[in-house]
């Protein structure tokens, strides 16, 4: 059997040679990380039956855990590692194409570093290095915001750095208090060893790194740096940003909860939490004006709809949350890239520059539409199946608070969809209605794009395609015991 290692070390590896083939030929480099995460979807496809028949896991060094690292490679793990390769090889096609100024090199080198860092996040079983793969997450989500070098550009990236800086080290220094209290850093042993400590030794560390991780997560109000990173960032950085690093800081939130903490207790907490950054993210895009800060808000939104829906702590919830992050990553993917050429071809964030492009640009508009009704929650999409699923979920518990809440929801997805069909509004129905000459993304974007079109109609269409792995996944979470078993014996 090919070792899941292998997901991290080819691309962290790829990544430091690209200096060395820069030298030998400066058009490779941008093929480079199409070929590794191609190699990372089609190795995480071919594991997805193993894992859901066993959990794999990889002992660093041979030792056994908790003496040694090792990645656990479960269904959830293999779900995001699956989610990251497909976003990394799509928009990375996509860059072949619209990545044409600025040092690309430096570029490339830090998208491969920020997709290693995602997947060693997600399969990590020891939380030292859960730290370690966030940093070269974070830090080279800091450098690529600020890729293109202008002032906008710059400014959100410092942001960027200092507040992700400061969730840094709450990480880190409750890393640190759970190791001064248990003297062990292995996931599975703390989880193992947690009740034999006090409540408020652990409610501290569970503080420090929930806020910690909340900031990259986008969870509010550790939400202030995401607007401007992803307005300031290029489209196909953004594009990553909004659907694979924030959801990786939740699944890190979420994991540290479940498996770590068991704080089943604080649930309903982030049940209100969920609902209460829905509608903040969901009213602050509805007021944008630049299309790019609108997208980037409504991440916010969908952040809190998946919170929302793990936080319900049942089989039903935390599948339909994941099936959220699935949908929520093709859409927004979709939209951001789509936007990225119509914002070159206008040359302007304004959606008001966009009237009557529809006319100019009708396939690259017609991918966007489809994105902003997937996003939406419209049939035949695969938001419509997620969206229907946490209804589901939430009704399904019995409990009148969560049924008040859905209506809730309901009036974000009605905001939602009000904003996105502003857009579509200004793109088809607005501006002149003279013949204008067609103008389209090239012919690469369109393929890249349209991938994920088909994969949102197919996902959309046939939700019980998933269906084993999600549930396989809700399990994993809800099942902390057997976790702990299968790490330490």
């Amino acid at each position: 059997m090919v070792n899941p290692i292998l997901l991290i070390v080819v691309p962290l590896g790829l990544a430091f040679a690209l200096p060395i083939v820069n030298l030998i030929s400066k058009k490779i480099i941008k093929y480079i990380p199409v070929l590794a995460f191609l190699f990372n979807l089609i190795l995480s496809l071919l594991l997805i039956p193993k894992v859901l028949e066993q959990t794999i896991i990889v002992k660093i060094g041979g030792f056994h855990p908790p003496f040694g690292i090792n990645l656990f490679v479960g269904p959830v793990g293999i779900l995001f590692s699956t989610l990251i390769a497909l976003a990394g090889f799509l928009v990375s096609i996509y860059a072949l194409s619209y990545i044409k100024e600025g040092p690309k090199e430096k570029y490339h080198i830090l998208y491969l570093l920020l997709l290693t860092g995602a997947t060693g996040v997600v399969l990590t079983g020891d939380m030292f290095n859960l730290f370690v793969f966030f940093e070269i997450l974070c830090i080279s989500s800091y450098a690529l915001v600020a890729y293109l070098g202008n002032k906008a550009g710059i400014e959100s990236s410092i942001k960027y750095l200092i507040q992700g800086s400061v969730g840094s080290s709450l990480l880190l220094l409750g890393i640190g208090l759970l190791y001064g209290q248990l003297g062990t850093l292995n996931m599975a042993d703390i989880a193992n060893q947690i009740n034999s400590i006090s409540s408020p030794s652990i409610f501290v560390p569970m503080i420090f790194i929930i806020t910690g991780l909340g900031i990259e997560a986008a969870i509010f109000p550790l939400n202030a740096w995401l607007p401007d990173a992803h307005s300031s960032a290029p489209s196909s950085i953004s594009a990553i940003l909004s659907g694979i690093a924030i959801e990786v800081g939740l699944y890190a939130v979420i994991r540290v909860i479940f498996t770590i903490f068991n704080a089943s207790s604080f649930l309903m907490f982030f049940v209100f939490l969920g609902v209460l950054t829905l509608l903040i993210g969901e009213m602050s895009a509805f007021s944008q004006k630049n299309i790019k800060r609108m997208l980037a808000y409504s991440s916010i939104g969908q952040i809190g709809l998946i919170m929302f829906a793990i936080s319900l702590n049942t089989q039903l919830g935390i599948s339909a949350g994941f099936f959220q992050m699935i949908s929520h990553t093709l859409g927004k993917g979709l939209l951001f890239l789509s936007v990225g050429f119509l914002i070159y071809k206008t040359g302007s964030m304004k959606i008001s520059s966009f009237e009557g492009i529809g006319k100019k640009m009708p396939i690259t508009s017609l991918l966007f539409t489809i994105g902003a009704f997937s996003i939406v929650g419209l049939p035949p999409f695969a938001g419509f199946a997620s969206k229907f699923m946490i209804i589901k979920a939430a009704l399904t518990t019995g409990q009148l608070l969560f049924t008040v809440l859905i209506g809730v929801i309901l009036l974000g997805t009605v905001i939602e969809g009000a904003y996105f069909f502003k857009v579509i509004q200004s793109i088809y129905f607005k501006g002149t209605t003279d013949i204008i000459k067609r103008d389209e993304a090239p012919l690469i974007a369109l393929i890249s794009m349209s991938i994920f079109v088909l994969l949102i109609i197919f996902i959309g269409v046939y939700p019980d395609f998933i269906a084993r792995i999600l549930n396989s996944a809700a399990s994993e979470f809800i099942n902390r015991i057997d976790y702990i078993r299968s790490v330490l014996g």
